[in-house]
């Protein structure tokens, strides 16, 4: 069973502007996007997106004013394990990272864990270097969806999921991230049987019928947001990504959306949709334990 220990969301405001000058942490001066002002995309961009997951049978989500953490011990190389947000006193910072470390230690899981600008204490990203977390930068990104123009590439079909396609959709995920399949199938088998679900959308590409890439998104209250796109590797390079964005970008302007966001890594899809019409945000560090 789901396990959650809920309170209110947490809102980006001043805090956000305070944290601006720190090294790890950059806030770009985005311009109002979709009629959403500076503070408007950042709680989009990087509030909104911590209920984007449906959750799996066995996630525990841990959410406070001053904490956001998903533990699902089914997902051993990561996915559903994640700190979104800490806001930690200087008495308190290393204990608890001690303790979420060993937490996840003693589950074996792969997880991650990112550094917002409203997090706390400002040295945190520099904390969990010292403990040999390796980090990732992160572009966190927006686009309203009218402005978009993304060129489509022949030969490349995309498709929605179904109960027919998802065990393809788990394979080409699991090759394209160097992961296991089988929870990642389970999860998507009983997202597709929940009738009641409009949130979570997952796509898949073809070139001439071979299945070569995914794409999903969340379909959030007031944006939509890019999860987890990947290109079989040998199919890279030929336009598959740009179809995949271009479809989800479509179903989400279908549902009266404006907006569009994504955490993307900074030294590949990052530069590409930047190329493409979204617009920095924040950028972010990304830890992960391994």
């Amino acid at each position: 069973m789901q396990h959650r220990q809920q309170a209110r969301p947490n809102r980006l405001g001043p805090s956000v502007r305070s944290a601006c000058s720190i090294a790890t942490v950059f806030v770009y001066a985005a311009r109002m996007l979709a009629g959403f002002t500076r503070d408007e995309l950042l709680h989009e961009a990087l509030v909104s997106p911590r209920q984007a997951r449906g959750a799996y049978a066995d996630t525990q989500v841990y959410e406070r004013p001053d904490w956001f953490q998903l533990l699902t011990p089914s997902f051993r190389q990561g996915g559903f394990n994640e700190v979104a947000f800490a806001r930690l006193g200087d008495d308190e910072v290393e204990s608890v990272i001690d303790a979420t470390l060993a937490q996840y230690a003693a589950h074996g899981l792969r997880f991650r864990w990112t550094v917002t600008p409203d997090c706390r204490p400002l040295d945190l990203a520099e904390r969990l270097a010292r403990r040999g977390l390796r980090s990732e930068r992160v572009v966190v990104l927006a686009a309203a969806i009218d402005s978009l123009q993304i060129p489509e590439a022949d030969g490349v079909t995309v498709e929605r999921v179904g109960p027919d396609t998802v065990e393809l959709h788990a394979e080409v995920t699991a090759r394209g991230w160097n992961v296991d399949p089988a929870p990642l199938l389970a999860y998507q088998r009983s997202v597709l049987a929940d009738q009641t679900d409009e949130r979570n959308h997952f796509f898949l590409a073809r070139h001439d019928g071979e299945p070569i890439g995914i794409g999903n998104y969340a379909a959030l209250p007031r944006s939509a947001f890019l999860i987890g796109a990947v290109v079989l590797e040998d199919h890279r390079s030929r336009g598959a990504y740009r179809s995949l964005l271009a479809a989800r970008v479509r179903h989400a302007a279908a549902r009266g959306l404006k907006l569009v966001t994504t955490h993307a890594r900074a030294t590949t899809s990052a530069p590409i949709l930047t190329r493409l019409g979204f617009v920095p945000v924040v950028e972010l560090p990304v830890f992960f334990n391994r």
